[in-house]
């Protein structure tokens, strides 16, 4: 992302008003538009058996799941399932479905689209893909009930509901039109919006549903825009101008100015978001661990929270946030110690500095900043940091370059989960790929692999034993240290006060869902 951002993913963004429905010209209604300003390229994946990546803010709109997170009752709920059943032993998954659910084309929902869509996106592999692993088989009990046989108990409630993968889409259009159709952008879902149009590096524009199966009122947004605005400054203005209407992530000083605007709100909510500072582990000297754990020492993590964040985050102790299940409290974290990195150093024969590639995303001033502070400190090891802002999309490529020299040497970026899982963090980023996706540290540890993937089987039927394993892997990746762990963020987002029905989902990060908006 920048999964996930991947990345995070990662991704700040806005809402734009451009129009409103109350005015009328000749006795004709105009639409309601709201425009979303995001920080990066919208869409990295349209096929929605591939997703993994910035698009979750537009799949998410187009596409449904049959269950969703809502973080306001802290439990998953119903959207196009009904109700569910599971066996006693874990491995068997019954679920009802909504009657009279058309896809945007005109199709009906069913059984036999669950069947088809969940079956493509495991046999195609791609994206977060993996979220299906437990799947075994998938079958039609009747038109309106679908039926999951699982290799191993695990929670599928959780599967169901995930951003990425989990969304159902036209069976017929993809037959008939197939992957390509939707790499040139195109889309087919049961979700409240349809897709209109797509211009790479531009915008996507979403279309109301009006067919959709939760029904409209007059005061829902007929359209909705996602536009790529990468300045942090050009999205401050369209929010002080009116022309805003929800921003992401702005830099903190932009959000304590923003405080004393009558017509501004600032929502604050907890996330499933790090930043997180992942090492090119190939490539020579962040091929030796004693190297790594000195940048780990050297890293300035209370300036980076207090200053860069304003006390919107706090340090990460691992690489599982502390709102997540599977968090260990208390697992080992590095601390600023410039001794002890400079004793590290010297061990590992490299006293005398080296030269070092960083990569940021372009228009993200936390990123920004806490590079520049990462800067500042290794500057006093003898270590030249470049720092470099990059667009997501070829940042992303050239972490997964093939030789390790045409990399760069840290990445920072944000990562949120799949679904609501310690699996998302610790498989997604570092288990060990033959295809590199965003294991983009390159680290490769067969017992680490062995511990999650273990922990992953169990989880459902015994979630203690679970987070044990999860436990005593996150303590072996600690003392490999293929990335750095640098906060938990807080999500403090800055708003239009008439804008109605705004709330963050961590489990679906920077996801503004526009069917819940409404103005005043």
């Amino acid at each position: 992302m920048n999964k996930k951002l991947i990345a995070l993913l990662l991704l700040c963004s806005v809402i734009i008003f451009t129009g409103c429905a109350s005015q009328e010209s000749g006795g004709v209604a105009q639409p309601k538009i709201v425009t979303y300003a995001y920080q990066s390229e919208p869409v990295v994946f349209w096929d929605p058996s591939d997703t993994f990546s910035n698009e979750i803010i537009v799949i998410n709109n187009i596409y449904e799941q049959l269950m969703r997170y809502d973080p306001i009752k802290d439990e998953y709920i119903y959207l196009l399932a009904t109700d569910f059943d599971t066996s006693e032993d874990g491995l068997t998954w019954t679920f009802k479905l909504r009657e009279g659910v058309k896809f945007h084309c005109g199709e009906e929902f069913d059984a036999d689209a669950v069947k088809y869509c969940v079956e493509r996106t495991i046999e195609r592999g791609q994206g977060a893909s993996f979220i299906w692993d437990p799947v075994e088989e998938v079958n039609v009990k009747d038109k309106y009930t679908v039926e999951f046989k699982l290799k191993y108990p695990a929670a599928l409630d959780m599967i169901v509901s995930a951003g990425y993968t989990a969304h159902m889409f036209c069976p017929k259009c993809t037959e008939e039109k197939g992957h390509d159709w939707f790499v040139q952008g195109n889309a087919c879902g049961t979700g409240p919006y349809m897709l209109e149009y797509w211009e790479r590096g531009n915008e996507v524009v979403l279309a109301k549903f009006d067919d959709y199966w939760g029904g409209w009122s007059d005061n829902k947004y007929d359209k909705a825009i996602v536009k790529m605005i990468p300045e942090s400054g050009t999205r401050r203005q369209m929010l002080e101008a009116g022309e805003a209407g929800i921003v992401d992530t702005l830099p903190f000083e932009d959000l304590q100015a923003l405080e004393d605007n009558p017509g501004i709100e600032i929502v604050k909510t907890p996330s499933f978001q790090n930043m997180i500072c992942l090492i090119n582990t190939e490539k020579p000297p962040l091929d030796n661990k004693l190297v790594r754990q000195a940048i780990s020492y050297a890293v300035p993590y209370d300036d980076i929270v207090n200053y860069v964040m304003s006390g919107y985050a706090e340090q990460s102790r691992g690489p599982i946030p502390k709102a997540l299940w599977g968090h260990k409290s208390d697992l080992f974290q590095f601390n600023y110690d410039l001794d002890k990195a400079r004793e590290l150093l010297k061990e590992a024969g490299y006293e005398d500095g080296f030269k070092l590639l960083l990569t940021y995303k372009s228009g993200d001033e936390n990123e920004r900043k806490a590079s520049e502070l990462l800067k500042s400190e290794l500057k006093k090891l003898n270590i030249d940091l470049e720092i470099r802002g990059m667009p997501w999309e070829p940042q992303w490529e050239m972490a997964k370059s093939v030789d390790p020299k045409d990399r760069q040497d840290l990445f920072i970026m944000y990562w949120w989960p799949d679904y609501a899982d310690p699996y998302s963090w610790l498989n997604g980023l570092f288990h060990s790929e033959d295809t590199i996706v965003f294991n983009l540290s390159y680290w490769k540890n067969e017992e680490y692999d062995r511990l999650i993937d273990e922990a992953n089987r169990i989880s459902g039927a015994d979630r203690d034993k679970a987070i044990e394993l999860y436990g005593k892997a996150q303590e072996i990746m600690m003392e490999e240290v293929p990335a750095i762990f640098i906060f938990d963020q807080q999500f403090a987002r800055a708003k239009r006060k008439n804008i109605k029905g705004y709330y963050d989902n961590p489990l679906y990060a920077h996801v503004v869902f526009f069917y819940d908006l409404y103005e005043e």
